[in-house]
């Protein structure tokens, strides 16, 4: 329903951060012990919205590569929204993705709320997953490392070489290989480069 939502951060506390978007203000749920600016800072919060017949929940993450690994939770048997924030909020991302790839179960098993028979039931449904689950815990889709707080950039660099005819994985490569190399700090900049071949 919603990518992302950017604005202030009207309030926050343990599981739950309110952004105020040019005066409404969306209450998410989110991992306890993410990244997110104190209250009156601004961020960009990419979303996951779950229906479920009791509620609508919007959920929040910091990075879209914490989002895909909740969706991935979100795919296993027995695991909820509560649930998989619970996990995220439990263990770092990439410690979550190295105990699945290595069937690691006494990991998860010390996660609060995670019991063996969860724990057992993550690793079959993920356990082929393993390589996905890895790639989404890499900031960027071709595993670059991207600056912190050019995100934005990488959005909307993203965003005008895709309206040019580039595949979405193409551009997200060449942006993120621009940033990753140089010091622009102004989209045009950013596309200049991209197209010069980075």
């Amino acid at each position: 329903m919603y990518e992302y939502l950017e604005g202030t951060i009207a309030a926050k506390n343990a599981g739950r951060v309110v952004v105020d978007v040019n005066g409404v203000g969306y209450e998410l749920s989110v991992p306890i012990g993410m990244p997110f600016p104190a209250q009156g800072g601004r961020a960009r919060v990419y979303t996951h919205f779950v229906v479920r017949d009791d509620a609508h929940i919007l959920c929040g993450f910091p990075d879209r590569e914490t989002r895909e690994v909740f969706r991935l939770l979100l795919s296993v048997t027995g695991v909820g929204p509560v649930m998989a924030l619970s996990i995220l909020s439990g263990i770092a991302k990439d410690a979550l993705v190295r105990a699945i790839a290595q069937g690691d179960a006494a990991a998860l098993v010390r996660i609060k709320g995670v019991g063996q028979k969860t724990a057992n039931q993550i690793l079959l449904d993920l356990g082929g997953k393993a390589q996905k689950l890895a790639a989404a815990a890499q900031p960027g889709a071709g595993g670059v490392l991207v600056p912190q707080g050019k995100e934005r950039l990488v959005d909307d660099g993203v965003a005008a070489l895709v309206s040019i005819g580039y595949s979405e994985k193409e551009a997200r490569k060449s942006v993120e290989k621009v940033l990753a190399k140089s010091d622009a700090k102004d989209l045009e900049t950013v596309l200049r480069l991209a197209l010069a071949g980075g």
